[in-house]
């Protein structure tokens, strides 16, 4: 009955941009937590960004002052903008929603950064 859809991925030359969105549909409803994680080839998922309600963040070292994430909570809907990307960047995107005790994942949509 949730779905959650990313979009926004694809190739960019390093230190270049991309901005990801991802929507929640369906019945989902008092979302706590929504966040970005990322699998990178041979590695496993990985914490990218988190948004509480309220807007409190929580950011990987990795892409703290380069990444940017967003929510607008009427719409169930987060944002990811990434600035100056870094081949270490390629991965597999995935967002996240947290709602009471459940966890709700998107299909994943591919960044891949060259050099």
């Amino acid at each position: 009955q949730v779905q959650l859809v990313e979009s926004g991925g694809g190739l960019v030359q390093a230190g270049g941009s991309l901005g990801l969105s991802c929507a929640a549909s369906g019945s989902i409803r008092s979302i706590n937590v929504m966040g970005w994680y990322r699998q990178p080839p041979g590695k496993q998922r990985e914490l990218v960004a988190t948004m509480f309600n309220g807007g409190d963040t929580v950011y990987a070292d990795s892409v703290k002052g380069r990444f940017t994430i967003s929510r607008d909570n009427a719409k169930n809907t987060v944002y990811l903008q990434m600035n100056s990307l870094h081949a270490e960047d390629t991965a597999v995107y995935y967002c996240n929603a947290a709602s009471g005790v459940l966890i709700y994942w998107g299909q994943g949509t591919q960044v891949t950064v060259s050099s």
